[in-house]
């Protein structure tokens, strides 16, 4: 999968999300790069409800890690989809106080998140999805306005390795955008 995008509304990129939730599996890492209010967390705020996991997605920045299970599980189903853990390493200084959270031992039963995770959680999985988001020229302005505002972005999804080689991201519809 490599996929360039504009996205030209946080609406566009919570729809985004839904889309990539439809191919995201259990032990599936997602790794986010994007300035301060690009819209990495209303992106994954799309992802929690495409895999339709308990809420709600904020940002993970105090906390560092948050683990939304899916709702499957509290109805009580059979058969569950994954769970979404979903990661901030902005605060994180190196790999290794990454690694310190243990994120990989939820990779069996959850598609993993990471924020700010470039030059950090490649380590998670030599197979995973890299999604940057980049604000357009009207838009050079995010890391003030809020995240994931109504300003355009390039959004680029790269998949890196096998897992990923056939893998498309399914086409958006009309109804993604309400």
């Amino acid at each position: 999968m490599n996929e360039e995008l504009t996205v030209a509304m946080a609406a566009d990129m919570r729809a985004l999300g839904r889309r990539l939730a439809a191919v995201l599996r259990a032990g599936d890492v997602v790794i986010l790069s994007g300035p301060l209010g690009a819209g990495k967390t209303t992106l994954t705020q799309g992802i929690g409800t495409g895999l339709e996991v308990r809420g709600p997605v904020t940002s993970p920045t105090f906390v560092i890690a948050r683990v939304h299970p899916p709702l499957a599980a509290a109805r009580g189903l059979a058969r569950p989809g994954p769970a979404l853990v979903h990661a901030d390493a902005y605060r994180l200084g190196s790999a290794v106080e990454l690694d310190d959270l243990d994120l990989d031992a939820d990779t069996a039963t959850s598609v993993t998140v990471v924020e700010w995770g470039e030059g950090l959680a490649e380590g998670l999985a030599e197979d995973r999805l890299e999604i940057t988001i980049t604000p357009g020229p009207s838009g050079a302005d995010a890391a003030e306005g809020e995240e994931g505002g109504d300003s355009p972005r390039t959004v680029r999804v790269s998949g890196v390795g096998e897992r990923w080689r056939d893998i498309q991201l399914p086409p958006a519809v009309l109804a993604d955008r309400l």
